[in-house]
């Protein structure tokens, strides 16, 4: 019996993400959206993908979470996505009644399964799913930190002239403009990337990293990112199904790890199938420390916003 993964929201980061679990073909998807006919048309394009990619996967388009009940993961992508000159927390109020109202459903109908957040923005909109949906903190997490190592990965294997696959990134702190790359944790072929590049370089690549999005925002002018999401959160749920204890970054309650308590803010943990299985505490130098206490500042400034008591 395959499992079943329920993703919210049928827009790009929505459709991209249900195809990618699809072609996978180790879980069913039941893809949900508020406009009619949009994840119902969706679903059956990709199910017609099935005898193509040789996956007996199936996927239920739907505007009703009563065909999402017993899922064992949801990702909620829904909500109103950054435009030009937007920042996440511009986005805060708008997105906080829309996730309020999915993560209400999401519990009606499957209390037992583990919920992703992509939403933006990401470090509160975690924080509001996980206040709303009373969940252990280990079955409430958001995709973040796979996103930014992804792009610090791609921009220092561009300039390193190496495989994406030898360079091993950290990235901490919330999924924004108080993100903190370390490039001393950061590494290519086991190397240290300050051993192989000139500070400036590094400087520059890390500046590109935080304003990431924000790039492929100017650039497409209607719109946001979605392959690399989409592929960062298949990642996060390839690793709970398959149980594979992987180490990933994730936007995470903190109870007083990091010398942070009682807010959501991105670090290392290791995901298997009960979620966040164990939280990894790195060594940070005194000025790593207080920069990441204040990526989690940052964040706590968007949740007092919520007032969620």
């Amino acid at each position: 019996m395959r499992n079943k993964v329920t993703v919210v929201g049928a827009g790009n980061v929505g459709a991209t993400l249900a195809q990618r679990i699809i072609e996978r073909g180790y879980a069913n998807v039941v893809l949900v959206d508020i406009i009619e006919g949009l994840p119902q048309g969706k679903g059956l394009d990709m199910l017609q993908c099935g005898p193509i990619i040789g996956s007996d996967a199936y996927i239920t388009g739907t505007n009703s979470y009563e065909e999402t009940v017993n899922s064992d993961i949801v990702a909620i992508t829904s909500g109103v996505p950054r435009k030009p000159g937007m920042t996440r927390d511009d986005l805060v109020l708008t997105n906080m009644n829309i996730v309020k109202s999915v993560t209400e459903q999401v519990v009606k109908y499957s209390p037992n399964c583990i919920i992703i957040m992509v939403a933006n923005p990401l470090d509160a909109m975690t924080q509001l799913a996980l206040h709303v949906s009373k969940f252990p903190r280990n079955r409430v997490f958001g995709q973040s930190g796979v996103l930014d190592t992804a792009r610090f990965r791609t921009f220092l294997a561009e300039e390193l002239k190496v495989s994406v696959d030898d360079v091993y990134a950290c990235v901490l702190g919330g999924h924004g403009d108080t993100m903190l790359p370390i490039p001393r944790l950061t590494t290519a072929g086991g190397i240290p990337i300050t051993e192989l590049l000139p500070k400036e370089t590094i400087d520059k690549i890390v500046d590109r990293t935080v304003k990431g999005g924000g790039e492929i925002i100017a650039l497409l002018k209607t719109g946001s990112a979605y392959y690399a999401p989409a592929a960062a959160t298949a990642q996060m749920i390839e690793a709970i199904l398959l149980d594979k204890k992987k180490n990933l970054p994730c936007a995470t309650y903190l109870d007083g790890e990091y010398g942070i308590k009682g807010v959501v803010v991105g670090v290392p943990v290791k995901l298997g199938r009960t979620g966040i299985e164990q939280i990894i505490e790195l060594k940070l130098t005194p000025e790593e420390s207080a920069a990441l206490k204040k990526s989690a500042e940052a964040v706590r400034e968007l949740v007092n916003i919520m007032k969620l008591g």
